[in-house]
């Protein structure tokens, strides 16, 4: 494979800390990266070096003359000032963009809830980093860089960016270098991964989990190299104590091996290690949902339907409608659904933070409710105050297990053990890292030993390696357990049940998230499409009716069916093509390089219109046969 894109000895230094020493790496077509490592490491600063955003201090990047690169940072922003069809698509004419398939394919993708014509200035967050992923993605580049792609995404957004990302370019052409948090997300895309740690960047084969594996059986033999560094450090630090007379007739290099053998050896990465608390006793009864309905004044918004009470009367939004749900001691629960589908309704429900409009909501007497939420609010009055100082107010002594195994730790204990460095004890709260407050949030949290733990999207400013440690604890956590978040992996890993919020009822799911993912896809060949949010030339070519998931019929049908004719041919011709492609190939000057890669790149853009083809031919079959 041609390379696309390298670095040779990179040294880059911070005022406080080295965070690249002598890094040396390199990207070439097909190559599928994951970026891993712990917040603060120099993941995103990597990317800034290789895609030229960033100078090193020392060392070079080099990369193929008439390469193009395409950023995505997480710092990048939107002009305001322009509206969301400017900021994606720019001057060019609507005819032009409309009629090309990875364009239409990225704007329904990323942007089907937003108003086309809307200024970019009246988006939230999350839909104007869409927006600016969706002005990436719609480019032509040789090699892509997103860092956390995957935030202020869904599970929906997040499944069709992987498979935007895993057919936008042949299997061996392009390049893709991905930070992210995300672990389906990596296993999905990535062929290779990169860990960034201690100034260095090490390579590993695989997605995630295979990574894992790796670094499993890294550390097992990093483990047995220590263990045998000890014993000879032991048996030489004897040997020089042999008291001063016998020490200065030993030869001299014996004494500077021994140092050599203390100073070369790079120290081992402690894992971040949690274990769990204890919880309060939970009675059999915990939360009952029996007949609950919840209604709104509508504002226009949302996914639930609008209705007139009365002539004259303001319309109303039923957000979830006569559920039944019955929450058992000990169960593990994951609730997914889109923004605005009634997830955070439904969690006020169960801590009593919202009233339902009918039915009832019965807790269980010795329930006692806690909430990791999204915004830090139980952090606010400890801003200005150490971390030390935050723990040492609730207890002086914390006891880890139970039984037998119980130990009780002093609050510095267990803030280490939470990954938190001495440095860091002194740290007031107001100056920690997003990852850290979370970390110190869920702590607090566990500290107050609920018996129902709520997590509203607790993945949020969190590395793969803490992600690892509180799934490790929640796996062993005794009490009930609720988790709302768009992290796929995180719901997989810790929860045993998942429901889904669908038109305002909850909806049980049996084969999981990707169970979800297909209702999803049903709902939306039979959901019509608002105007005024998607531009006409990318209403859904699939024709759709409101009578669900029905087969088409009349006038909608044939033309179903003459688009599904149109495919079969367009599909043939490019085979052919493709085969042709193949002999020119066969035939040319196979030392020719560049003109090899020209065939290549052409044979890439065959193939990948007939994966779209193919993709088009299923979709509209499917809604031909309802």
């Amino acid at each position: 494979m041609a390379h696309l894109l390298g670095a040779e000895r990179l040294h880059l230094e911070f005022p406080t800390r080295t965070v690249f020493d002598e890094v040396t790496l390199g990207i070439d077509e097909g190559d599928r990266i994951g970026v891993v490592g712990r917040n603060g490491d120099g993941k995103s600063t990597l990317l800034k070096l290789l895609a030229g955003r960033l100078e090193a201090d020392a060392g070079r990047v080099t990369r193929r003359r008439g390469i193009r690169i395409g950023m995505l940072d997480q710092a990048d922003v939107v002009d305001p000032g322009r509206t969301v069809a400017e900021a994606v698509v720019g001057g060019i004419e609507e005819h032009v963009w409309a009629g090309d398939a990875k364009v239409r394919d990225v704007i329904a993708g990323l942007l089907a809830d937003v108003p086309w014509q809307a200024q970019v200035a009246s988006l939230s967050g999350g839909q104007r980093r869409r927006v600016g992923l969706a002005a990436l993605l719609v480019g032509d580049w040789d090699v892509v860089f997103l860092d956390e792609p995957t935030n202020h995404l869904d599970v929906e957004g997040i499944a069709w960016l992987a498979r935007h990302l895993k057919r936008r370019w042949a299997t061996d052409a392009g390049a893709l270098v991905v930070v992210t948090h995300d672990r389906w997300f990596l296993d999905e895309v990535c062929t290779g991964t990169w860990e960034v740690h201690d100034g260095i960047v090490e390579p590993f084969e695989g997605g995630y989990a295979a990574y894992v594996l790796q670094r499993v059986e890294r550390d097992r033999i990093a483990a047995a190299s220590e263990a045998k560094r000890q014993n000879l450090m032991r048996k030489e630090l004897a040997w020089l104590r042999r008291g001063a007379p016998a020490r200065t007739s030993k030869p001299k290099f014996r004494i500077e091996a021994a140092n050599q053998l203390i100073e070369n050896e790079p120290p081992v990465r402690n894992p971040v290690e949690l274990s769990r608390l204890a919880v309060s006793r939970l009675g059999k009864d915990v939360v009952d949902l029996l007949g609950v309905s919840v209604v709104y004044p509508s504002t226009g918004s949302g996914h639930g339907p609008v209705t007139d009470a009365a002539p004259g009367a303001p319309a109303t939004r039923t957000v979830l409608h006569d559920l039944e749900w019955r929450i058992a001691p000990g169960e593990r629960t994951g609730i997914l659904g889109v923004n605005g589908a009634g997830k955070s309704t439904l969690l006020g429900l169960v801590t009593g933070a919202v009233q339902p409009t009918t039915g009832r909501v019965k807790h269980g007497k010795t329930v006692k409710i806690a909430t990791l939420s999204q915004e830090l609010a139980e952090l606010a009055e400890w801003a200005d105050e150490r971390v030390s100082a935050v723990i040492a107010e609730q207890r002086t002594a914390y006891t880890i297990g139970s039984g037998s195994k119980a130990v009780e730790l002093t609050p510095g204990q267990l803030l280490e053990r939470l990954g938190f460095t001495s440095a860091q004890l002194s740290t007031p709260v107001k100056n920690l890292s997003g990852g850290q407050k979370r970390r110190l949030q869920l702590l607090l949290i566990l500290l107050s030993e609920p018996n129902v733990l709520i997590l509203d999207e607790p993945t949020n400013d969190l590395d793969t390696d803490m992600l690892a440690a509180i799934e490790d604890l929640l796996d062993s956590w005794p009490g009930t357990l609720i988790v709302v978040s768009h992290d796929r992996y995180l719901i997989e890993r810790v929860t045993d049940r998942q429901f889904a919020i669908l038109d305002g009822h909850l909806r049980d799911l049996p084969r999981g998230v990707e169970q979800y993912l297909e209702l999803r896809r049903q709902g939306k060949l039979a959901e019509p499409v608002e105007a005024s949010r998607v531009p006409s030339p990318l209403l859904p070519s699939t024709s759709s009716g409101s009578g669900g998931s029905a087969a088409l019929a009349g006038a909608e049908r044939r033309a179903a069916e003459k688009e599904l004719s149109s495919i079969d041919r367009r599909l043939e011709k490019l085979q052919a093509q493709i085969a042709e492609q193949h002999e020119r190939l066969a035939r040319h000057d196979q030392s020719d390089y560049v003109g090899l890669g020209e065939l290549g790149d052409e044979l890439g853009r065959l193939e990948a219109s007939v994966a779209e083809l193919e993709t088009r031919w299923l979709e509209v079959s499917e809604a031909l046969e309802g």
